[in-house]
């Protein structure tokens, strides 16, 4: 399936009989589908046709849609005499002439300046709807196309970030018992260096024997190793990467649950971070929450 980006633009002008119809459609993100009609009054007929074919093909977006339409220069194939008007306009002439005989009358030039006497063809109303279907299908269409079109870009984008995501879980996660072991052995040779020079000292008594001491620390700093242990955060990373790349492979309407899956992410990649004791984690954590970060600003933008 598609996955479409919530932003697009397409402009549609269509020639009809009596003049040119232009209509243009525009979208922006929103977490829900929000229309907005710019139409001049004389097309307002012509809205549930627009909002039902936009409803039917679209979830999810901030989208405006402007109709006009501009009507064609007069012309003498399109313009008529109204001659109900002309014989009222005689009528009264011979009325006013006949009290004041004096006055001239009045002139062709003069009858056809009268508001009302030229009248416009005016364009079959099923000609005009007929044409605006036909605008409206094919605005919509384009809209469409272009939000498919930044859609696969986006997803593009994506997968992209999760193969460098990728990278990082496989570069460090053969480091995360080496890390343990190393930083256990560290921290016992450390402290049974510091309890042998405490217990050298005069004066300096202990409740537990030497080996007892030394069983104790070697509890203690297998317990914090267990605690820095970042496999099974690593593990979940993997998972998540996983899922994110097949909710794109699968297509459709993946905004929300790709929203969902960056929380997921962060949330692994926060915790890699909280329990790193080496630095190349700590790197690598933080290379993984910009990672996550763009890709959330991506995925703002799919529908």
């Amino acid at each position: 399936m598609t996955i479409y980006s919530m932003t697009g633009y397409a402009v549609v002008t269509r020639e009809s009989s009596g003049g040119t119809l232009t209509i243009e459609v525009k979208s922006v993100n929103s977490r829900f589908l929000d229309l907005q009609f710019r139409i001049n009054d004389d097309l307002r007929a012509f809205e549930p046709m627009l909002r039902e074919t936009i409803t039917g093909r679209i979830t999810r977006g901030k989208v405006e849609c402007r109709v006009s339409f501009g009507r064609k220069t007069a012309t003498g194939a399109t313009q008529r005499i109204n001659t109900e008007l002309l014989k009222s306009l005689a009528m009264l002439q011979a009325e006013v002439r006949s009290q004041f005989s004096s006055a001239p009358p009045m002139s062709v030039s003069d009858l056809l300046r009268w508001p009302g006497v030229i009248e416009e063809a005016e364009m079959g109303q099923d000609t005009l709807q007929a044409d605006a279907a036909a605008a409206i299908s094919d605005a919509v269409t384009a809209f469409v196309e272009s939000r498919a079109r930044e859609g696969e870009a986006l997803a593009a984008t994506l997968i992209t970030r999760i193969d460098a995501m990728d990278e990082i879980v496989r570069r460090i996660t053969p480091l995360v018992p080496q890390v343990v072991a190393q930083f256990q052995q560290k921290s016992i040779e450390r402290l049974e260096e510091a309890l042998g020079v405490a217990l050298q000292k005069p004066g300096v008594s202990a409740n537990l024997s030497h080996d007892e001491v030394v069983e104790r620390i070697r509890q203690e700093v297998t317990l914090y190793g267990i605690r820095i242990d970042v496999a099974e955060e690593l593990s979940r990373l993997a998972a998540h990467l996983a899922e994110t790349r097949h909710i794109l492979k699968k297509g459709g309407q993946v905004g929300k649950r790709l929203d969902f899956m960056m929380q997921e992410l962060n949330r692994e990649a926060n915790t890699v971070g909280s329990k790193a004791a080496l630095k190349e984690l700590a790197d690598a954590s933080m290379e993984l929450k910009l990672l996550i970060d763009q890709m959330r600003e991506q995925v703002q933008n799919l529908e």
